[in-house]
């Protein structure tokens, strides 16, 4: 494979990196006619020629040495554009092993694994585009991987990562986005293929090692498919679903085997296969379990009856003698293959739906998983509770799987981790895997141990790497939310934020640094949908969906007072200026203002809606709401009466509202995508409605002196506008993923802070504006500093009237116009989260910030290696 004679860089002569390998013309005839046929056998088969060689050092010091030069990521291009890449990691696996033993080569060896998981995290990029190889693969990799050590430095026209660079693999290794949301995950016995049963009604099945697609997704089904199991041999896949059937497909082919099993009148929830392959055993909600023939498709027996409700889960031991069910009557229940006949005791000690089962290789341990959130390990023959139940997730327990060891039990839970216990000792190991962004329906492992796959709600297959599972947790982890931010509010004296979130918890950041004050205040039940600093910036006030509200003492953390009367969510507080008082508006359509010295509470009731938004005046006499009635209600804060007929011209939901300073303004905003900007005597409306966000305005400020307002929507931007004109002023903050939920104002006017969905925290320097006018602002830049913009952006956008894309999408490309690839970022590597023009701060701090002023992109993009 010498590079004069063969491997080179661009070995097919691609002229742009903005197209997909399926968009060149004449790829097909191009590969045949610059990779020779000898070439190709090379490529794809060195690795085999090795390991059936005996060892000789002087063939490993040439293995070696392939693996210190370029040709390494030449014989990757190759491979990739031969669609051949998953076959490297069998050559990479078989070199391994053949090193296995020889210390002095250890250094080569090494260099193996860290191709190895190269190729994991990045073949379906390699495949999709692949000069994305090295414009993309070869920057983002973590900087201690001798891949990104060895060869970065080489390609010096590529994106440089100038923040956030994650330095070690991390433990998910990739990420495979399905076509709906997924229920089920199964792996074959060789642990090479993942099916997946999904929401859409239909299985999907993927190559685990370049997270490819490897045929159509198999159709049949009419209702959701909610489990599927492989075959012994791999030969079949079984699935069951809501249509209450269960099928039988061909594993290699997708195609359906035989007519539907049909007997169920109620929902499929589980299936399993037999040991030796000829039964098949299903679960309903009808409350029986059923035993199927494989080979005639027919059923075995009657229908195993003795649940009093639906039947969520079902397994089969190892010796193919027993199924074990779990049910929503809290039990779990075991039964004779032969006979279909139930034997011992119900198991019982759950006080909830049994949602999963699985039996440990060994046959003498069951688990189970339930909606009270706790896993149990059972004794097989006695029936009886091995210690005490396993606690930590804070959700329903969907799955649970266990390693082919027996050591090591995995659960996934609809708290959105998936977690690892000892099996033995029930302790868990590490910090939980988080990463998926709704629940986790379905945890499996693969034969050899060496890696977890999790399917959830959120569309998306995680495959997560047991060799890296360090069981630290991670700084980013420490140190961020966990769900939506909901709410910020600023210190008087500007050093802090405070941050409400759907994770339960306050935080409290240090406004220069991002860094935590203190531990997360924790007591809440339910989310955080607002938060409030006293004007001594000592207390701090949160209200939340558990329909209380809380003040805590911001030095100790403690909770000093709890405010309960409300009868639904808490959805806004405020604090008066004397710290007398707290102002709250529920879902309840009930206002409530608290004396904070006696805890005593007097009702404002007006609303007939939803209270979305409180807001007191500066001078203590007023209050102001917005609710679901599409109305804003002004109430005199001494007598509790309204002050005022209601302020209407909303056309939707008012979602915030905001008293000017000077108490004669009322600002709101709404689901109508419109601000409004009324006086607050007469309540008229001031002018038109501010109008430029494309979604629902989440959210409105006030500058300190009057003149702004700054608002923040669901179209993920932040905007800033002139209170008198009502005109935007200068270009939209852009760099949230998710929708804006909540922003703030610092007392100096000097910065905006914003919450989102996306689960950070951004700090926006508004002296960016004063600088910059819009048309100054470069097309494409993922930094703070405006110097490390796109060069050439232009031939990228092409003059394009749609706005440059503001991040990367769903999978992590970012795009430009009619599909231009410029770059791919490994979500499973990193955040989605950029920083962008303007941004001075991200909490967690782990945000991207790119160079992107030296890459060579699109026509360009061969001038990418050092010459």
């Amino acid at each position: 494979m010498d590079s004069e004679h063969g491997l080179r860089f661009n070995i097919c002569s691609l002229e742009s990196s903005y197209l997909p390998n399926s968009s060149v013309p004449d790829l097909e005839k191009r590969v045949k006619e610059c990779i020779s046929m000898e070439l190709s056998y090379s490529c794809r088969f060195w690795g085999t020629h090795v390991s059936s060689t005996s060892f000789e050092s002087s063939l490993a010091k040439e293995v070696e040495a392939f693996f210190d030069g370029e040709r390494l990521l030449w014989w990757l291009e190759a491979l990739a554009l031969m669609k051949g890449i998953g076959g490297s990691t069998v050559t990479l696996l078989s070199t391994i092993d053949w090193f296995s033993g020889h210390t002095e080569f250890t250094h080569a060896s090494d260099a193996a694994r860290d191709t190895l998981r190269f190729i994991r995290t990045f073949a379906s990029t390699i495949l999709r585009s692949t000069p994305h190889l090295y414009l993309s693969a070869l920057p983002f990799a973590p900087t201690q991987s001798r891949m990104f050590r060895k060869f970065a430095a080489k390609f010096p026209c590529t994106p440089r990562i100038v923040a956030g660079h994650v330095e070690n693999w991390p433990q998910m290794e990739k990420i495979i986005h399905a076509n709906d949301k997924v229920r089920s995950v199964a792996m074959s016995p060789d642990g090479k293929r993942i099916a997946c049963g999904l929401n859409d009604d239909t299985i999907q099945v993927w190559d685990i090692e370049i997270g490819e697609a490897l045929y159509a997704p198999l159709q049949g089904h009419t209702s959701l498919v909610a489990s599927v199991a492989f075959s012994p041999d791999g030969h079949r896949i079984v699935s069951g679903s809501g249509d209450n059937t269960v099928r039988v497909w061909d594993a290699k082919t997708g195609k359906a085997l035989g007519s539907p099993l049909q007997g169920h009148t109620g929902y499929v929830w589980s299936v399993a296969i037999s040991p030796d392959g000829k039964r098949i055993v299903s679960g309903s909600d009808d409350k029986t379990i059923r035993v199927w023939d494989m080979e005639i498709c027919e059923a075995f027996g009657a229908p195993l009856q003795g649940h009093t409700a639906a039947v969520w889960c079902v397994a089969i031991s190892p010796d193919g003698k027993r199924i074990m069910s779990g049910s929503d009557d809290k039990t779990i229940r075991m039964w004779n293959m032969e006979t279909c006949e139930a034997f011992g005791a119900p198991l019982r000690g759950h006080t909830d739906r049994v949602r999963c089962v699985a039996i440990s290789p060994d046959g003498k341990r069951i688990v189970s998983g339930s909606y009270d959130n706790t896993i149990w390990v059972w004794g097989m023959e006695t029936g009886e509770a091995l210690g005490a139940p396993l606690q930590g997730h804070t959700g329903y327990v969907m799955s649970v799987a266990i390693m082919s060891d027996g050591n090591r039990i995995v659960s996934g839970s609809s708290d959105q981790t998936v977690r690892v216990w000892d099996a033995k000792t029930g302790v868990v190991l590490g910090s939980p895997l988080q990463g998926h962004t709704s629940w986790v329906y379905s945890v499996t492992i693969s034969p050899d141990r060496n890696r977890i796959v999790s399917g959830s709600n959120d569309k998306t297959i995680r495959v997560w790497d047991t060799d890296t599972f360090t069981g630290k947790v991670s700084v980013a982890a420490l140190q961020s939310h966990t769900g939506s931010v909901n709410s910020v509010a600023i210190s008087p004296d500007g050093h802090s934020i405070v941050s409400g979130s759907d994770d339960k918890t306050v935080r409290v950041w240090d406004m220069e640094t991002g860094k935590a004050l203190v531990a997360p205040l924790k007591g809440h039940t339910g989310s955080v949908e607002s938060v409030a600093i006293s004007s001594d910036g000592k207390n701090i006030v949160s209200g939340s969906a558990d329909k209380t509200i809380r003040m805590w003492n911001v030095e100790t953390g403690d909770a000093s007072n709890v405010f309960e009367g409300h009868t639904d969510w808490v959805r806004s507080v405020a604090i008066s200026l004397d710290r007398n008082h707290i102002v709250s508006g529920s879902d309840d359509r009930e206002i409530r203002v608290w004396h904070i010295g006696t805890g005593e509470a007097r009702l404002l009731i007006g609303h007939s809606g939803w209270i979305r938004s409180v807001t007191i005046s500066s001078d203590g006499n007023r209050i102001v709401s917005g609710s679901h009635d599409r109305t804003i209600q002004v109430w005199d804060m001494g007598t509790g009466q309204a002050s005022s007929a209601p302020l209407n011209g909303h056309t939707s939901l008012v979602l915030s509202v905001a008293i000017s300073p000077d108490v004669c303004r009322i600002v709101s905003c709404s689901r109508d995508m419109t601000i409004r900007v009324w006086d607050m005597g007469t309540g008229e409306l001031l002018g038109a409605p501010l109008q430029g966000h494309t979604g629902d305005v989440n959210t409105v400020a006030i500058y300190p002196d009057g003149n702004r307002i700054v608002s923040g929507s669901n179209d993920k931007t932040v905007r800033i506008w002139d209170m008198q004109t009502g005109e935007g002023v200068g270009a939209p903050f852009r760099g949230h993923s998710r929708p804006v939920r909540s922003v703030a104002i610092s007392p100096d006017g000097k910065h905006i802070v914003s919450g989102s969905e996306d689960k950070t925290i951004r700090v926006w320097d508004i002296n960016f504006l004063n600088r910059h006018q819009p048309l100054e602002l470069p097309a494409l830049c993922f930094s703070s500093e405006l110097t490390h913009a796109l060069h050439s952006a232009s031939s990228f956008l092409q003059d394009s009237k749609t706005s440059a894309p503001s991040g990367p999408d769903e999978k992590g490309w970012v795009v430009g116009p009619k599909g231009r690839l410029l770059l791919w970022i490994p979500l499973a590597l990193y955040s989605s989260n950029m920083y962008a023009p303007g941004t001075k701060l991200v909490i967690p701090n782990n945000a991207l910030q790119l160079d992107l002023s030296r890459v060579a992109h699109g026509t360009s993009w061969h001038k990418c290696r050092a010459q």
